[in-house]
């Protein structure tokens, strides 16, 4: 179906198949994602959003909405791709302890804007990630131990209906489509805003220690001392990195909302380790949080896999450690418990793991995305994983039922049924096939 007069319903610059800019506009930033979409329109404001669902409903398209595609999954081809860069208005009330933000935002400017007030967001690793999208996934942040997932923290919605009616959604205006939103995924309407729960954040003590990988027993040791007597403000990761063309390495990296004295404390057996080619920890300022993963900035391909893993992982790491990894090139292990494994009002729940694991490769090379499929499925077939997924960790095509209960399922199709049954908006991850 053709997509003209689309652009007479919008401010925003539209494109379709064969307009210049076409292809680098419909491009997810995982470039191994295939989206083909029928027409992109990058979106002058929530007005522009609206009547883009208005005119796809009218003719039977769907509707995807994208700020980066860090999470693309290949879901919006055949849609109406709107993209929300120009959604970027940062909104904070320190008084109140809140921050609105646009669907265009990322959370390095949620940072810097927050940070000047002695708080913080919820975020992830990568600065780089769009707000929106993470939190409708549900958003596993650094400060996740101490104050539970990034979608416990919204205060509200704002959205576009399936109708194209605008609406702002709180827990009591609207307590479904509020609750579906927060973790839910975000198919049942277009999220144009979101206002999120600020935190204090005095202090940040942070950074990464790295060793060469003859260290790695020693390692897996120091990190596993650090968590049994870590508080909820300390979250530590684990790291195996194999980079073409470089040594390998292991490294353990910390975020600790405290101070710098009762910091190095906790993190004191990492030391014990000795060592080290690269040592980072020290007073990091709110908006240097996303430098201590060192997550890729610029669009990548990869592919990956995660699991939640239900046992101790010190002897795992260890091997993995000791064996090629090829064609993989990291793993990552994060320690999980504290406010994450307590009452949560999202469709996921609790987060009752202890440990989330990620890996990833390129699929380049001899053997290309099937390698890097094969030695992601061998890599866990060494340790014990609950076959629970956070949406934001499953793959395009892996069932939803790895993410929520039945029960929590039958609920999200219901509510995506009464409030959008033509299926005008499509997320990554669809409640309805």
């Amino acid at each position: 179906m053709g997509v003209r007069g689309l652009e007479t319903v919008v401010r925003g610059r539209v494109l379709a198949g064969g307009d210049a800019g076409f292809g680098a506009a419909s491009r997810p930033w995982n470039l191994a994602v295939r989206q083909e979409p029928v027409a992109v329109v990058e979106v002058a404001d929530a007005g522009d959003v609206a009547a883009v669902v208005r005119w796809a409903g009218e003719r039977g398209l769907s509707v995807a909405a994208q700020t980066t595609g860090h999470g693309a999954t290949g879901s919006a081809s055949g849609a109406v791709l709107v993209r929300t860069g120009a959604l970027d208005g940062v909104e904070v009330d320190p008084v109140r302890r809140r921050v609105r933000v646009g669907a265009g935002v990322s959370w390095g400017r949620v940072q810097e804007a927050a940070a000047v007030h002695g708080l913080t967001g919820l975020p992830g690793s990568s600065p780089g990630v769009g707000v929106v999208g993470y939190t409708l996934g549900g958003g596993l942040s650094w400060f996740g131990r101490r104050f539970g997932w990034a979608a416990d923290a919204v205060r509200a919605w704002e959205v576009v209906d399936a109708g194209g009616g605008r609406a702002r959604v709180s827990a009591q205006s609207d307590p479904d489509l509020f609750w579906a939103l927060c973790g839910g995924g975000g198919d049942a309407a277009v999220v144009t805003g979101v206002e999120l729960e600020l935190f204090e954040a005095p202090e940040l003590y942070a950074g990464a220690v790295v060793w060469p990988v003859e260290r790695a027993a020693r390692v897996a040791a120091a990190y596993a001392e650090v968590l049994a007597g870590a508080p909820e403000e300390l979250s530590v990761w684990w790291s195996l990195h194999r980079f073409p063309g470089a040594e390998p390495l292991v490294s353990v990296q910390a975020a600790f909302l405290g101070s710098a004295a009762v910091g190095e404390k906790l993190l004191a057996p990492l030391a014990s380790v000795g060592g080290s080619v690269r040592d980072t920890l020290g007073v990091l300022p709110l908006t240097g949080l996303g430098s201590v993963s060192g997550d890729p900035v610029d669009p990548t391909p990869g592919l990956a896999r995660t699991e939640l893993l239900t046992g101790a992982v010190g002897e795992w790491s260890a091997a993995l450690a000791a064996e090629p990894l090829d064609p993989l090139f990291g793993v990552q292990v994060r320690g999980l418990g504290g406010a994450l494994a307590g009452p949560s009002a999202t469709p996921f729940g609790s987060l009752t793991e202890p440990f989330y694991a990620y890996a990833f490769g390129a699929p380049v090379g001899p053997g290309g995305a099937g390698a890097v499929r094969s030695r992601l499925e061998r890599l866990f077939a060494g340790v014990e994983v609950s076959g629970r997924k956070p949406l934001t960790a499953l793959a395009g095509g892996e069932p939803l039922g790895r993410v929520f209960s039945p029960g929590v399922l039958e609920r999200l199709g219901r509510i995506k049924r009464e409030r959008d049954p033509r299926g005008v908006v499509r997320a990554a991850h669809p409640v309805l096939g």
